[in-house]
């Protein structure tokens, strides 16, 4: 397995990329996950001055087959950034690590036993069809990611898609941990609806679960061709 490094908007020089093999040790991180599949480290840069010292980020993904630990962290240099992402990961891959042998026997929901992908709603109808965009008073309609949009539209910076599976609130709070966001979505395995959990204060964690309006269903005309009898 290599590390692979890139930038986004920003060239990143071979004494970087040097740098990351030497800061980033494929042995100790097998040591602590032996499925690792991948390992990709982005670099970006802020432009903007106001943000001098923040300027340089850095996000290492590592992709196993148990869950995606991602790390990522800003300085004034790219250097000093990924020493912070660095050591971010290490403490994610050794909470993993111990909470797998801590758990020895235990089942769990793998990333890729289930693979469901959730879909765009807001490019699609109660029925899952898509909806199609409508020039509004000759206002030029085009597509921004998965979005239909008139004028200039909502500006997307970032798109991404994500292959889901079913898991517990307690299994969807462990992997928020792991990707250290504030926030996480899955889907739930027992409603097998979208939900989200989220960091509120100090350890408080809320949740939002999202499920389908039954008086909007029921006003959905029926598909065409009628419905085949079981």
């Amino acid at each position: 397995m290599d590390i692979v490094v890139k930038g986004r908007k920003t060239e990143v020089p071979e004494r970087f990329r040097k740098h990351v093999a030497e800061k980033l040790k494929l042995e100790k991180i097998q040591k602590l996950d032996g499925k690792v599949i991948s390992l990709d480290v982005e670099v970006s840069k802020e432009p903007n001055p106001r943000q001098a010292d923040r300027c340089d980020r850095v996000e290492i993904t590592l992709r196993s087959r148990g869950p995606v630990i991602r790390a990522e962290a800003a300085a004034s240099d790219p250097y000093a950034a990924l020493d912070l992402a660095a050591e971010k990961l290490d403490a994610r891959l050794r909470k993993q690590h111990d909470k797998r042998y801590s758990r020895r026997g235990a089942r769990r929901i793998s990333a890729a036993e289930v693979p469901d992908h959730v879909p765009g709603a807001a490019t699609l109808d109660g029925n899952g069809t898509p909806v199609p965009s409508e020039d509004t008073d000759g206002v030029p309609t085009k597509k921004i990611g998965s979005l239909e949009v008139q004028g200039e539209g909502p500006l997307i910076v970032r798109e991404k898609t994500h292959v889901a599976s079913p898991m517990s609130l307690d299994q969807a709070l462990y992997e928020m941990e792991l990707v250290g966001h504030d926030f996480y979505l899955f889907i739930d395995s027992e409603s097998k609806e979208p939900s989200v959990v989220y960091r509120r204060h100090a350890y408080d964690y809320g949740v939002i679960h999202l499920s389908t309006d039954p008086m909007v269903a029921q006003a959905q005309p029926p598909a065409a061709g009628g419905t085949l009898g079981g």
